[in-house]
């Protein structure tokens, strides 16, 4: 179209009927005569409006997830990254918890001993020495550590050292058939030699054939010269089998370890033994056994106490002339009684003390001292 005079009258008429439209469209409400039309408009343009929509609107999606795909991506990736980080998060704080308990029990295991330590954690296992129990920790010649030095946890005994490299050393644990080492037993400090058996009990030969051994027992290194290989005092295991001797010049026992081999982290590599032989103080204090209930006495049938007027014991009255009496503040025998000062006849404290609350411990004799609990009335 052309820019006419007439071209531009037709637009401004075509405005001012617009807004005069809009006017009368507003100032009608909902009475506005223009409803009628507007309902027509709708229901010719309406399908045409939906039809048009079906079609480009899958266009313009695909466009808008072409042009946002990247930010989302990256958005995906970023918590992706966060929930890894609060995985490793949650798995790090259980095995700080885990390896601080570890260190704790090495540590008072290494105060209880006076054994001088440099912790080490076990990086690897099973070095090149084929099929030997080993494992390889992150300590070596930098940190002061040599060959043929202890290396123990807060359980007991894991091994000595075998070769030693700048930052890293092997251990060979002590269930490798290889290892051996002196023990001595707790208690009877019976001497005897154990050596590994792999995931089995390690077997100890007792020096003594005719030595007194059980089940439980258990036992520590003996030691040896300059604290090398090992130092003494380190807790080894227990004992859970002792073999017949059958005429053998030593005792056998299957000795299980204190030390779980398959579950080792934080190691302690003793650089400094004990000045004195700790013995048995490095050895964690045994249970105390169970309290077992004390039994109560007996009644007879007809519901009366041995003892009383419907079952007394043979020898005994109630008749106070008679020569023993039911009365607990007797306390004594005939023949006790017979030796007692005639001041005293009853034998018992005259400083003012029940004479019940006396015997209710224990029973008083003349000439000899006996700690037999006595169940009396008056207790």
């Amino acid at each position: 179209m052309r820019d006419t005079k007439e071209s531009r009258l037709l637009l401004v008429l075509l405005v001012v009927m617009a807004f005069a439209l809009i006017t009368v469209d507003i100032r009608g409400g909902e009475n506005s005569p223009l409803d009628r039309p507007r309902q027509v408009a709708q229901s010719v343009f309406g399908p045409v409006e939906n039809s048009v929509a079906g079609v480009v609107d899958p266009v313009g999606n695909a466009v808008d997830a072409v042009r946002d795909s990247g930010g989302r991506s990256a958005t995906i990736h970023r918590l992706q990254r966060e929930n890894e980080a609060l995985k490793q998060q949650l798995g790090s704080k259980d095995m700080t918890r885990n390896r601080a308990a570890e260190l704790d029990s090495m540590l008072k295991t290494a105060g209880a001993g006076q054994y001088t330590i440099k912790g080490a954690q076990v990086i690897a296992i099973g070095a090149a020495q084929g099929f030997s129990w080993t494992v390889t920790i992150d300590a070596g010649s930098k940190d002061g550590i040599t060959r043929d030095m202890t290396v123990i946890n807060g359980d007991g005994l894991v091994g000595r050292v075998t070769t030693v490299g700048p930052s890293t050393a092997t251990v060979l644990l002590a269930n490798d058939p290889d290892f051996t080492v002196g023990t001595r037993l707790e208690k009877t400090m019976e001497l005897g030699f154990a050596t590994g058996e792999g995931n089995r009990p390690m077997r100890v030969q007792l020096l003594n054939s005719t030595a007194n051994v059980h089940n439980g027992d258990r036992l520590v290194t003996f030691g040896s010269t300059g604290g090398k290989p090992f130092v003494a005092g380190v807790p080894v295991g227990r004992i859970v089998r002792v073999d017949p001797a059958a005429g053998n010049l030593t005792k056998t026992v299957q000795v299980q370890p204190f030390v779980s081999f398959t579950k080792l982290d934080i190691v302690g590599v003793v650089v400094v033994g004990p000045r004195t032989d700790p013995r048995d103080s490095v050895l964690p204090t045994r249970p105390a056994p169970p309290a077992t209930a004390k039994p109560k006495p007996k009644t007879s049938p007809s519901g009366t106490a041995p003892g009383t007027n419907g079952d007394q014991p043979s020898g005994t009255s109630n008749d106070p002339s008679s020569g023993t009496s039911n009365d607990s503040s007797s306390g004594t025998s005939d023949n006790a009684s017979s030796d007692l000062p005639s001041d005293n006849p009853s034998g018992l404290p005259t400083d003012g003390a029940s004479p019940s609350a006396t015997v209710q411990d224990y029973n008083l004799t003349v000439g000899r001292e006996s700690t037999t609990p006595t169940n009396t009335s008056g207790g």
